[in-house]
């Protein structure tokens, strides 16, 4: 395969930088499908997760398009082009990874700082999800809201400044380009209840129980978007 080893460094920009070159080429025409995500991530020498976030750039440059439970097709030129190449920061899963870290002590900081108003105000952002999806509305606006409600439960403004960075790139293209393959009601619903557990333990000033309901609420969320596309219906 005319693929070369990747070097540690922006790893998403670089695979996408490879397989982009690939298709102008020829190498892989108009309606071919590439290799399976496996494939490609054993060939360039790099982990599954950096092989997806390549892809969903490039899925929203317009050159490739997922079909789920099928594979990954080169489109013809200008089906579904797109004026720019997308070059977020930060990759969906990389996003992830740092939310986790960031977001799990501002949850523990927060039950041991919160005041009564800051417990009512994460509250009230959950009740707001909730009637959101029972509207059949997504609710991504309330799940930043209780986000935030959190960081701002720590006191700290810098944390609520970094908080609200990282949502910036958590309703960027690439991250939302990701969660279109696997938005469905059961996500919303589990990430509420994943959600009402980090509020009880803030609620309950229970700063180790509020640091792990937010763990693995953001772990799950990897978990969801780790799951392979050929086994999504």
């Amino acid at each position: 395969m005319p693929f070369q080893s990747i070097e540690p460094r922006r790893l998403y920009r670089q695979i996408a930088d490879q397989i982009r070159g690939l298709i102008r080429s020829g190498e892989y025409a108009s309606g071919a499908r590439l290799p399976p995500e496996r494939d490609l991530a054993k060939q360039l020498g790099v982990s599954r997760p950096s092989v997806r976030e390549a892809l969903i750039a490039l899925e929203v440059e317009g050159l490739v398009e997922v079909r789920i439970g099928s594979g990954i097709y080169v489109l013809a030129p200008g089906q579904d082009a797109k004026p720019s190449e997308p070059d977020a920061p930060a990759g969906p899963f990389e996003l992830l990874r740092a939310r986790y870290v960031i977001e799990a002590e501002c949850a523990a900081l927060a039950a041991k700082s919160a005041k009564r108003q800051h417990v009512a105000a994460i509250e009230q952002a959950l009740d707001e999800m909730e009637r959101e999806h029972g509207d059949g509305r997504k609710s991504l606006a309330s799940d930043r809201l209780f986000h935030l409600r959190v960081a701002e439960a720590t006191g700290n403004g810098a944390l609520v400044h970094v908080v609200k960075t990282l949502w910036e790139e958590r309703t960027g293209p690439l991250f939302q380009q990701l969660e279109h393959h696997y938005d469905n009601p059961g996500l919303w619903e589990t990430a509420m209840g994943e959600h009402r557990a980090v509020a009880r333990a803030i609620a309950a000033r229970d700063a180790a129980a509020a640091r792990s309901a937010m763990q693995r609420h953001l772990n799950m969320a990897y978990k969801r978007f780790s799951k392979g596309w050929d086994t999504l219906q």
